[in-house]
């Protein structure tokens, strides 16, 4: 197989979360510790930090992988979901995964992970570790890919554990309140070992207060954390909410220093912040794609992303503002509508995703939010007629999903 005939086997063979949604999702980690013990537990080779959360995640471990290679460590980067080519999800100082190592990958290990019936996610962690490994990289930064306590990425002991926030998301799986979201969350906290959580809310903080006291894990809230020494550290990502995310990677990487013999010069921390996108390949947060008409787009996906989103959006000087726009079928697309700018002129689109809602469907949802917009059945068509409409001093907006943004970067290139 070449590669492209290889991850389309990945994404038909193993069920996928990105593409069908609840039914990619496997409780457990049996399948997880299987491949592990298979592979000689090539995540016991590396230092790990471990990233939950419900926003932010993405941003963190991107930057906290910058710092880190800035401060001149080899470092390994798994995130999810991908946005244009597989091998984004895993990079080694920024480097993607080779593809003639994703092809050998399956070609030699197919005779074991086939009778597992594992889902891509657990199969494609397996692999990131084995790669990991195998480049003897100093750290490894994992992103949790859906909740914690149950994620397949939790087989490793880290030597910091984060957790950005908790916001309602996911609810089918990791529960419908607050204190449940967060007690998925928490299950990331290992015995002994600093976790740092971002921001939280009366709600969740005992949660997390209750599971590092169980776990003997010393716990430090970035919301106490005095950043004041780092208010001149220029941040390369602009969106709004980066900052909340700015003061969760400082308490990170200060609760590094203060717990292990990790070193880190403080050029390192503006030389990531400032070139995280170069260092890691980050893409689609708040990302400028031209200037005149001024075109952003961004992954913001659910309403604790759009609470920050919307307002940054209405606030961007310009003749007129045009929103290319849809969403996926497990998010809460009436909240999300009601936060979004009555000024903008909106083209509803659907990504190319199983998941996504019909645009029909997003079209009516806007019209019941006095949202007025014209329905297109691609992302790329949608944003052809908003360039085509616009106005050199417009602002165009792209987003609404991951996967929308994804479309728009994969017609792009």
């Amino acid at each position: 197989m070449n590669y492209q005939e290889t991850t389309a086997y990945l994404f038909s063979v193993t069920p996928v979360f990105e593409k069908v949604g609840a039914s990619a999702y496997k409780e457990g980690l049996d399948n997880s510790l299987a491949l592990d013990e298979h592979f000689g537990h090539p995540h016991r080779q590396f230092k790990s930090i471990h990233v939950a959360g419900t926003n932010g995640k993405g941003s963190c471990s991107h930057t906290i992988a910058a710092v880190l290679q800035a401060a001149g460590y080899r470092v390994g980067l798994y995130t999810s979901p991908h946005l244009v080519d597989f091998r984004e999800r895993i990079r080694v100082n920024g480097e993607c995964i080779p593809e003639q190592y994703v092809i050998d990958f399956v070609e030699q290990e197919r005779h074991f992970f086939e009778p597992l019936h594992p889902s891509f996610f657990e199969l494609t962690t397996a692999m990131a570790f084995k790669y990991f490994a195998e480049q003897q990289v100093d750290y490894a930064v994992i992103e949790v890919g859906l909740g914690g306590r149950l994620d397949c990425t939790n087989i490793i002991t880290p030597v910091l554990s984060v957790i950005t926030n908790i916001s309602l998301d996911h609810t089918q799986f990791l529960g419908d309140t607050l204190e449940r979201i967060a007690a998925e969350k928490a299950g990331i906290i290992k015995t002994g070992v600093p976790v740092v959580v971002g921001e939280t809310v009366p709600e969740t903080r005992p949660v997390f207060a209750v599971k590092a006291h169980e776990m003997r894990a010393p716990i430090y809230f970035a919301e106490e954390f005095d950043a004041t020494p780092f208010d001149d550290v220029e941040f390369e990502l602009k969106g709004d909410y980066q900052q909340k995310n700015r003061r969760t990677i400082l308490c990170a990487l200060d609760t590094l220093h203060r717990n292990s013999s990790f070193h880190l010069p403080p050029s390192s921390i503006r030389e990531g912040f400032a070139h995280v996108n170069e260092l890691t390949g980050l893409v689609g947060r708040w990302q400028k794609i031209q200037q005149q008409p001024l075109v952003i787009c961004d992954t913001g996906h659910n309403v604790g992303g759009w609470q920050y989103l919307a307002p940054q959006i209405a606030a961007q000087p310009c003749k007129q503002l045009r929103i290319v726009f849809g969403m996926v079928d497990d998010k809460d697309i009436d909240t999300v509508m009601a936060l979004l700018p009555k000024r903008a002129v909106y083209y509803w689109t659907q990504a190319s995703t199983h998941r996504a809602i019909p645009v029909e469907t997003v079209s009516q949802k806007g019209l019941m939010h006095g949202l007025q917009g014209s329905c297109y059945s691609s992302v790329s068509d949608a944003y052809r007629q908003a360039l085509q409409e616009a106005d050199t001093a417009d602002f165009i907006f792209v987003g609404g999903s991951s996967y929308v943004v994804a479309d728009l970067l994969a017609s792009l290139s």
